[in-house]
């Protein structure tokens, strides 16, 4: 019979008990798992998030990244929740499929963001070629964002959970207001009409104003911030503002942190809302590619220098499911995520950006 020396059967017994407890504490837990919105979450931050359409959801490769809770906190519907899709008639409101991706929220345990109440665009043919009064026009736009709104009221129980982009773009760059259907009619009283609507149907939702070009100092974010203050001097329910933050490569703007921070200066949070930094010639380069990192954790760390920057969305996470190739064209590959679901360095920009000091 053959018997190992005391001295080796103690080190094979202690070797397998740390073999067998190393198992044990990375199926516990205890080392969870990598990915954007756990580095988000380490960052004290509420989310790093992805806007999907739920027809992308057959293509299992997509759909499993989607669900995956490591890598994606929180969900917002790209078009289910626009005007088109909830009212296409007038006084006919149909959320089947917004909730396609509400039950999916919570069933996965992400956060969902509303998205949104009142835009200029994608709006219903009935709303878009009609003739309205300033009466009618004010009803119809309470009543839109009252049904809508209360239809997902409470969706966790959670004041932090719900949000909703009430207004959008309502801006030209120059700082002026867009002219559309709801600008001509009301004038600015819209906005405060929305507002004031969406805090009726959930008041424990937060209320935004989502907009693009905003980013940097100038003279729409400028707009922005007058509004604000407007809307808070007149009690008018507002708390935060959507840096939408779709990019060019080498375009983020310099003064992005200093502009949250006089955003959140104002008494409101902020959010980066449909996150993508786009390649304007293609194929990139190993350069443009590095400077594309570069730009995601510049864009991560600004967020995450600032306490009320809660969150960080993207517009989709690989670009297949993009919508730069269909506005913008020859132009593209600006997600973290190739169309081959392959990541980018985009994508280790985004951890660095987390891990950022402030």
């Amino acid at each position: 019979m053959f018997y190992l020396p005391k001295s080796l059967l103690v080190l094979s017994v202690w070797l397998c008990g740390v073999f067998v407890t190393s198992v044990d504490a990375a199926s516990s837990g205890l080392f969870p798992p990598s990915g954007l919105n756990v580095a988000a979450k380490s960052a004290r931050k509420l989310y790093l998030g992805t806007a999907t359409n739920s027809e992308q959801w057959n293509d299992t490769t997509y759909f499993n990244i989607l669900k995956n809770n490591a890598e994606f906190g929180q969900v917002t519907p790209a078009n289910v929740m626009k005007w088109f899709a909830t009212e296409p008639e007038e006084g006919v409101f149909t959320f089947h499929d917004a909730d396609i991706i509400a039950d999916f929220t919570k069933k996965t345990g992400k956060l969902l963001r509303g998205h949104n109440c009142v835009w200029h665009n994608q709006l219903p043919d009935w709303l878009q070629t009609g003739t309205f009064s300033a009466p009618d026009l004010a009803f119809i736009v309470s009543r839109h964002c009252f049904n809508l709104v209360s239809h997902y009221k409470g969706h966790y129980g959670s004041p932090n959970a719900d949000s909703w982009d009430v207004i959008n773009e309502a801006f030209n760059d120059d700082g002026t207001y867009r002219s559309d259907i709801f600008f001509d009619t009301l004038n600015t009283s819209y906005i405060p009409l929305a507002l004031y609507a969406a805090r009726a149907a959930d008041p424990q939702a937060k209320l935004y104003i989502n907009d693009f070009n905003i980013e940097g100092i100038g003279a729409k974010s400028a707009a922005l911030k007058d509004l604000v203050k407007w809307l808070k001097s007149q009690g008018v329910p507002i708390d935060g503002v959507g840096l939408q933050s779709h990019f060019e490569v080498g375009g983020v703007p310099p003064t992005l942190q200093q502009n949250i921070e006089e955003f959140v200066a104002l008494g409101i949070e902020v959010a980066i809302t449909e996150l993508d930094i786009r390649f304007t010639s293609l194929p990139p380069t190993t350069a443009g590619l590095a400077q594309q990192k570069k730009d995601y954790e510049t864009v991560i760390a600004a967020c995450n220098a600032v306490e009320k920057c809660v969150g960080v969305t993207l517009w989709d996470f690989t670009d297949k499911y993009s919508w730069i190739p269909g506005t913008f064209a020859g132009q593209g590959d600006a997600c973290p995520w190739t169309d081959k679901f392959v990541k980018r360095p985009a994508y280790e920009g985004i951890i660095e950006g987390f891990k950022a000091r402030r």
